[in-house]
């Protein structure tokens, strides 16, 4: 699989602690697809891809953060454990192991920090769907509770809900950095490849702090 790296302004920053709260293993994996941002990645050994993101250059500080342990949608019946996602050495995503578990992306902000925190599914698995199935049923408005380790709940509010080509991933619009404190939901969506083993799109929710 081809890698993605954002430009080098982009790469992960060490976080700031919060000053409020209101509120992808690599190709192959048999679990069903989660975000792919490679415009020329080739095919997949399975349904399931990985999710290339900028290799980590500088740590991030979550020592003092509440760190988010369970993400909750109730407009689509998600109620489900966060794993903690790294990066691979060659700066791809592990995605969750268990399809039935999301993943927060570790090397950008925790959700409720000042930032774009993102959180990644799969979509389905060879037999079964998966945490995000639903995903793109999404509409404005809805909400998004991420429990934390601390007992505080992070609360945003769906603003958009985007289904772009995996050639077309809007890598700037996920991963840049915002004022305030956002939240980005990936998974795969669109029509099935067979010949490629993958899905043509990624869904992308955009949510804000409440």
């Amino acid at each position: 699989m081809s890698r993605h790296r954002l430009p080098s302004h982009h790469a992960p920053r060490r976080r700031r602690r919060p000053a409020t709260l209101g509120s992808l293993a690599g190709a192959g994996l048999v679990a069903g697809g989660v975000l792919l941002l490679s415009p020329s990645a080739p095919p997949a050994a399975e349904a399931g891809t990985s999710a290339p993101l900028p290799v980590v250059t500088e740590s991030v500080d979550t020592a003092g953060a509440a760190q988010p342990i369970r993400v909750r949608v109730p407009a689509i019946g998600v109620d489900h454990p966060l794993e903690r996602l790294g990066v691979d050495p060659a700066g791809a995503l592990v995605p969750p192991a268990d399809p039935d578990q999301a993943g927060w992306f570790t090397g950008g902000p925790a959700p409720g920090d000042v930032g774009p925190a993102v959180i990644a599914g799969h979509v389905d698995t060879a037999h079964r769907p998966a945490v995000f199935h639903r995903l793109g049923e999404l509409t404005p408005g809805a909400e998004v509770l991420v429990d934390r380790a601390d007992g505080t709940t992070a609360r945003f509010t769906v603003t958009d809900v985007g289904r772009y080509p995996k050639a077309d991933f809007p890598t700037e619009a996920v991963y840049g950095p915002t004022p305030r404190a956002e939240l980005r939901l990936v998974t795969c969506g669109g029509d099935f490849d067979r010949s490629r083993r993958s899905y043509t799109d990624n869904v992308v929710v955009t949510a804000r702090l409440t």
